[in-house]
């Protein structure tokens, strides 16, 4: 019920008291789960995270299944504002929680993308906790302190739902701001439809839970998942697990995120 890693916790606990065979999981916080997974762990309970990785170091192992290359995510959002508005101008972010592990992983690579626009200017990024209200209430300050701003990336679908409605029911005062993030087409089909929201992002959610799930009962089946080695998905197909990288463990990357505008969105139902 709240976007933090305590709040997660007892969600850890139940499934220990169960005698699961795996956890899946998406962390709030990248480091405040481990005590509570390395005693999932403990009981012979094989951990997936996924959307939202944990970082445990080497205890306890886990195995995170990533919707998209991270970096091609941060990347491909700062290309796709500057292309909207022309490589000019002051942007900020509206992000979820300051803690989550992959909103901070994407803006990182964003500010080393924005590093190839000395013309666009990342003035602040604002955290809307994925709460519709407070992402309103700090959407509204950044308007506020910043009436230049020519463009928002929102790299969470909270976020960026929420500022789309306000930029349609604001559009004589805000006509000149450029919406764009990772959004779902059933939230944001009607803003692009009208024209509010040109193009955003996202990965199929459907496919990266049935991947999680299937990565979590080939871990609880025996599988030995580690650098290198395959397993298959059902629909999906075969999967090649990844070495670790810095900013995670052992990792399958669901694939490249799809960009969505007036031409395709119809055709997305999630």
């Amino acid at each position: 019920t709240a976007d933090t890693g305590a709040a997660q916790i007892p969600s850890i606990a139940a499934p220990i008291q169960a005698h699961a065979n795996a956890i899946v999981i998406a962390g709030n916080n990248p480091s405040a789960l481990c005590p509570s997974l390395g005693q999932a762990a403990a009981a012979g309970i094989k951990i997936v995270s996924f959307d939202s990785d944990v970082s445990c170091g080497s205890s306890p192992a886990h195995l995170f299944i990533n919707q998209a290359n991270t970096q091609q995510i941060g990347e491909s959002e700062v290309r796709l504002l500057a292309t909207e508005i022309g490589g000019k101008g002051q942007i900020a972010i509206l992000s979820a929680a300051a803690s989550a592990t992959n909103q901070n992983a994407w803006i990182g690579y964003m500010k080393q993308e924005l590093a190839k626009y000395p013309n666009m200017k990342l003035v602040t990024t604002v955290y809307g906790n994925d709460d519709p209200a407070t992402s309103l209430q700090v959407l509204q300050g950044l308007l506020s302190a910043y009436p230049n701003l020519r463009g928002i990336i929102s790299p969470t679908t909270v976020g960026i739902s929420t500022a789309a409605q306000y930029l349609d029911t604001h559009k004589n005062l805000l006509s000149h701001l450029t919406l764009t993030g990772l959004g779902l087409p059933s939230q944001m089909r009607k803003y692009v439809m009208d024209g509010t929201v040109a193009k955003f992002e996202l990965w199929n959610p459907s496919n990266l839970g049935y991947l999680a799930g299937y990565a979590a009962a080939s871990l609880a089946s025996g599988t030995a998942i580690t650098t290198g080695s395959s397993f298959t998905a059902g629909k999906l197909g075969s999967y090649t697990v990844l070495a670790p990288a810095a900013t995670t463990g052992a990792s399958v990357v669901l694939g490249p995120p799809t960009v969505f505008d007036k031409t395709n969105i119809s055709q997305f139902n999630f």
